[in-house]
């Protein structure tokens, strides 16, 4: 009986220390979850856009009261049903910095704000490259870069397929100066510092963008609708537990290519590697590089195309006393697809696909004098393996170079079938980045877009002609601003030029993006004279920023009487057989740079283009040539890479390329 009351007594205090500590529990619950949050947009050291109603936002309690202070005005708000607030301040001119104060059951405090113009920077790889990729071109502007009025928010890459996202997952505002702004996106960077050297006024960059996205990756579901196809596979991709599996079944074919890579290569087999200083080569081949190792046909490719798998270089060079014990930068332009780089045995770099140019910097003290080993193993995934022409391959310390190009021993450690393709590039499919990474964005004010893409949809011309401008129209819908500034880059020129007029992907996508002009506050930056033919990525961003900051002048902050564009085609007429085109040059009068006017063809009944004859006359060209009669089609700077087009109008900029059907 003593036993059944002391459990009872004990079983009491048991219960009443139980809910106590239940009660602590959901006062803590309750505590956090009225805590403020905010999205990372609204932060220390955001720049808000002038002149426009500013919206601040974010989560707290349901119910409860949210007050807002800034530059001398408060707002309140009651949180949603969906924890959710907002608050609405006036328009105000630019200035700073400032402080916001929120407050709620806690306090947050906000500095170093600035009010300016936001824009954001969206596209593929051309808008993401940063800064420190095109420092070898630019060191004198990187170095003098600070300027704490000139800001980038970095959005890093996220898909989402169930519904757009509320917030970003990671980001901050960063001031530009030397260290920072090798992060920055180059073309946003070099755009922001034109507009802030014109206006004084700072100048807030959002870089949302993701290499190699196409655009339906970046069109909301509403405006998917309208492209049946895309919005099957964005709907499709809305089962989470489908994107898991095929991401692990993708990821475990890629894995098992690269062990079976790794576990086959000779190169790596033995108690001495090829890499090692204490290997001797034996019956390696001679090989010249830059090059493909497909076109010195010194291996045996089993029958395929092309010889995928491991390809070892090697190559011994003579380093002078000067160049011992300093700073060194191993220089190999770019190689495909993926390289290891060692010097003197030991591994000095690696990058794991073709595009980033290969600087590798040599640890002081490991170079000697004399004779030094340098030796590469590249891996070919598929396709063309080898070294891009056209680029510099060296040893560079100082103002002292050594040349690496021209004869390296080579010598084969595994080939291999091509790297399985057919795998899911999640932020690639319709919807995906729209929802991830533009819809977060939404509700902040923006000045406009500027926006660098299109070689991911070259294969797809004809569709980019309603595709392109069904994106302007979808972003200015959800940013509720009909007129919003959309600024953009037109392909620059890029692959082998041809002798002959051709076919061209890649002019039928610049003559979509032109036709992108109909729609109103649009301007393009053509850009078909700062390409490389061995670039994707070509390092001249100085001049793409430029000129989208002229557009910008013209289109976001009216400079009417501004030359902002070059020549772009406006219209024709026929005057027997020749074909006279009219075009609009903002102002500029048309000018031939570099000798004849070039870059036109003109097709007959046959629809077979060959090269016309062209010359100005005044604000019109007359194209025609005698063995035509009757003249079908005109084309102008139609190829991948048209280095002989050479229309431009007395402001510099260069004529777009456009084809007219006279039929």
């Amino acid at each position: 009986m003593l036993t059944a009351i002391r459990y009872r007594k004990i079983g009491a205090a048991c219960l009443k220390y139980l809910t106590v500590v239940l009660c602590l529990i959901g006062i803590s619950e309750n505590h956090v979850l009225s805590q403020i949050r905010l999205p990372r947009l609204i932060s220390d050291g955001m720049i808000i856009q002038r002149d426009m109603e500013i919206r601040i936002w974010g989560w707290a309690s349901v119910g409860e009261e949210v007050a807002v202070d800034f530059n001398g005005i408060r707002r309140r708000s009651i949180t949603d049903e969906q924890s959710q607030w907002i608050v609405t301040f006036p328009a105000m001119q630019a200035g700073g910095p400032y402080t916001m104060e929120i407050k709620a059951s806690n306090r947050v405090l906000l500095n170093d704000i600035w009010i300016g113009d936001v824009w954001v920077c969206s596209g593929q790889s051309n808008m993401e490259l940063p800064m420190v990729r095109v420092k070898p071109r630019f060191e004198e502007a990187i170095a003098s870069s600070t300027n704490p009025k000139i800001r980038q928010f970095d959005v890093s890459t996220r898909y989402a397929f169930a519904s757009p996202k509320d917030d970003l997952e990671e980001g901050t505002w960063v001031d530009a100066d030397p260290g920072s702004v090798l992060k920055f996106t180059a073309v946003g960077y070099f755009f922001a510092r034109e507009l802030y050297e014109k206006y004084k006024v700072p100048i807030g960059l959002i870089k949302s963008a993701v290499g190699g996205s196409p655009a339906e990756a970046w069109l909301s579901e509403n405006t998917l609708k309208s492209y049946p196809h895309y919005l099957a596979i964005h709907k499709k991709y809305r089962d989470s537990l489908l994107v898991d599996s095929i991401k692990k079944a993708d990821a475990a074919i890629i894995q098992a290519w690269n062990a079976r890579i790794d576990s086959s290569d000779l190169g790596l087999q033995g108690k001495t590697k090829w890499y090692d200083e204490a290997y001797r080569p034996e019956r390696w081949k001679n090989a010249t590089i830059p090059g493909y190792w497909d076109d010195w046909q010194i291996f045996d490719t089993r029958g395929q195309d092309h010889l995928n798998g491991v390809v070892w270089f090697r190559k011994e060079i003579e380093v002078p006393e000067s160049m011992v014990g300093k700073p060194a930068m191993l220089v190999l332009g770019a190689i495909v697809d993926r390289d290891e780089v060692y010097v003197n045995g030991t591994l000095v770099g690696t990058t794991g696909y073709q595009y980033p140019p290969r600087r590798y910097p040599v640890p002081v003290g490991l170079l000697k004098k004399g004779k030094n080993i340098v030796v590469l193993r590249v891996i070919s995934n598929v396709g063309r393996g080898g070294f891009v022409k056209g680029k510099e391959y060296m040893l560079q310390s100082g103002k002292e170079r050594i040349d690496l190009s021209g004869t390296w021993q080579c010598q084969l450690g595994y080939a291999s079938n091509p790297m399985p393709g057919g795998g899911v590039t999640f932020h690639y499919q319709p919807g995906g980045l729209f929802n991830g990474m533009i819809a977060p964005l939404l509700n902040y004010a923006i000045k406009g877009v500027i926006w660098y893409q299109g070689e991911s949809n070259t294969d797809r011309a004809a569709e980019y002609q309603s595709l392109f401008p069904d994106l302007i129209n979808d972003w200015r819908k959800n940013w509720h601003r009909q007129n919003l500034p959309f600024l953009y880059v037109q392909l620059a020129n890029f692959m082998e030029p041809r002798d002959q007029p051709s076919e061209s992907g890649w002019a039928a996508l610049r003559y979509a993006q032109f036709k992108a002009l109909d729609l109103p506050n649009t301007a393009m930056a053509v850009t078909i004279d700062v390409g490389e033919a061995n670039d994707i990525h070509p390092l001249d961003k100085e001049t793409v920023g430029k000129r989208l900051s002229l557009a910008a002048r013209k289109m976001a902050y009216g400079e009417e009487k501004l030359v902002y564009t070059g020549p772009l085609y406006k219209s024709f007429r026929l005057e027997d057989n020749k074909v006279i085109i009219d075009f609009f040059s903002a102002g500029s009068p048309l000018k031939v740079t570099g000798g004849e006017l070039q870059g036109f063809a003109i097709a007959g009944p046959d629809g077979k283009f060959i090269w016309a004859n062209a010359r100005i006359d005044g604000n019109e060209v007359l194209v025609w040539h005698d063995s035509i009669a009757h003249p079908t089609a005109v084309r102008y700077a139609w190829a991948d890479n048209p280095v002989h087009a050479n229309l431009y109008n007395e402001a510099g900029l260069p004529a777009s390329p456009f084809e007219v059907d006279l039929k």
